[in-house]
């Protein structure tokens, strides 16, 4: 699987064309416009031309090569014989805040025992020796005849790729597992119903410049990368994540769509999603908040993030003060089970809490993962106890191969029926569907609201009691 060129510093750079120009955008006025283009060749030692064309980066420019906070070399993750083999600390300084917890430790020494603590809280050595082979998952887990058959049969659709973190929480046994069932690919991804499609929810169709999705008046939805450190099966971008040929993030085409915000002055709210686009490097990543934070009627910035989950060893110290550079930042969290309210994860969270981020969850409804009220309880629950508010419980997209995922809408309604009025309000989300063709969320509730009755409402509460509400008919009527 190709990974984007920002993670892969193995290329020698006698191997790239750099094409610079001038770029006013941002606060470096020398800013140059790279476009690198690997020349075709030889997979190892290529031997070619570097053209620069025009200067002035320097090492201040946000595109600089960050020695101290960017990824090793990920193209040599694509070698087997890469994973479980000694890495020195050097080449991976911690930076990070996020403790080793006890499980955690228990992992590394058992599948990763040439590694160090240190390795294990670097965020670009867990990039680097992720989960990506038949034959390295086998050694984590038992796999069940049907997970073994998706691998061996993968061909397009959604990557296989798994954090060494998230790899701990999976059950080494039990198929059954929830979050196990959320990132291991089955059989049921390869049968397509009728009513799916690959791009349900028309983003395309709504995309007025590459890598940018205007459906709402005053926000746009800005896709940087197709790239995550751990691809879910239910991703309703399967048609784009780690597909570079379908979806490839350049400074050239993040060029446009910015161009786009500054002249479309009814945009207020930007949403940066992907992929995940806190596997950006810092550099890009402080690149593209502050070109997008200097255009006046840009209001906030939201980041759409599974990191904290997947990956909280990259919630570092400087990615920290990078974001708080940016407020009004939010940040909306990919929450899918309990089980994933890790030390580590609670750690990332507040630290981010700390600088002043608010965060809220996103959780998509999946069949026999988390549609039971309990399940969805303790998750909503455990957020709270780290700051995240619970803010959508989204109904399953319609992706190709998502049926084995998909509950009910009734299901979801029951969820909702569950929690409300037997919990805090706080941790109640708004459950809602993304309408297929593009129509945007909507909201749905249970049947609360049973009619009108002479000059009064009457509803139901939690208990199904009813009640009357005075509403009289306006004077005139």
């Amino acid at each position: 699987m190709a990974l984007p060129s920002y993670l892969d510093d193995s290329i020698p750079i006698s191997s790239l064309t750099i094409h610079t120009a001038s770029f006013p955008l941002y606060k470096y006025n020398t800013m140059p416009n790279i476009h690198i283009d690997p020349i075709v060749g030889g997979q190892k030692n290529m031997e070619s031309k570097c053209t620069i064309i025009s200067t002035g980066m320097t090492s201040s420019e946000p595109l600089a090569v960050d020695l101290t906070d960017e990824p090793p070399s990920i193209a040599e993750a694509l070698s087997e014989s890469h994973y479980f083999t000694p890495r020195p600390v050097t080449r991976f300084p911690n930076t990070s805040r996020i403790p080793l917890s006890s499980s955690s430790s228990i992992f590394l020494q058992k599948f990763f025992p040439n590694a160090t603590p240190a390795d294990w809280a670097s965020w670009q050595w867990q990039i680097r020796n992720s989960i990506i082979s038949l034959e390295n998952i086998r050694r984590i887990i038992h796999l069940s005849e049907d997970e073994s058959s998706a691998i061996v049969h993968h061909a397009g659709g959604i990557p296989f790729r798994i954090t060494p973190h998230y790899a701990s929480l999976l059950s080494r046994d039990n198929p059954s597992q929830a979050i196990r069932k959320s990132v291991i690919p089955v059989m049921g991804e390869y049968l397509f119903s009728p009513c799916e499609a690959e791009d349900p929810l028309s983003e395309e169709d709504q995309s007025p410049v590459p890598g940018l999705v205007h459906r709402y008046p005053d926000r746009v939805l800005f896709l940087t990368t197709g790239f995550c450190s751990t691809y879910c099966r239910y991703c309703t971008r399967s048609r784009m994540v780690g597909n570079n040929q379908r979806f490839r993030g350049s400074i050239s085409q993040w060029q446009k769509a910015i161009a786009y915000i500054e002249n479309t002055p009814e945009v207020r709210d930007v949403l940066i999603s992907g992929g995940d686009p806190l596997t950006l490097p810092d550099s890009q990543l402080e690149y593209l908040l502050g070109n997008i934070a200097r255009i006046h009627h840009v209001e906030m910035i939201r980041i759409g993030t599974k990191v904290p989950v997947v990956l909280p060893q990259r919630i570092t110290p400087k990615l920290i003060r990078i974001l708080k550079r940016f407020r009004p930042l939010w940040m909306s969290l990919h929450f899918t089970h309990p089980d994933e309210l890790t030390p580590e994860t609670a750690a990332a969270c507040n630290l981010l809490a700390d600088a002043g981020i608010p965060m809220g969850s996103q959780t998509v409804l999946l069949k026999g993962i988390n549609d039971n009220v309990e399940t969805l309880r303790s998750l909503y629950h455990g957020l709270l106890r780290i700051r995240v508010r619970p803010y959508y419980l989204y109904q399953c997209d319609p992706i190709l191969g998502s049926s084995h995922f998909r509950t009910s809408v009734a299901k979801g309604l029951e969820m909702i029926e569950g929690l409300r009025g037997h919990t805090t309000g706080y941790a109640i989300p708004q459950y809602v569907i993304d309408a297929p063709g593009g129509g945007g969320k909507i909201p749905l509730l249970p049947d609360y609201f049973q009619g009108c009755d002479n000059a009064s409402i009457v509803l139901r509460n939690y208990e199904h009691k009813l009640f009357r509400y005075p509403d009289p008919a306006p004077a005139g009527l």
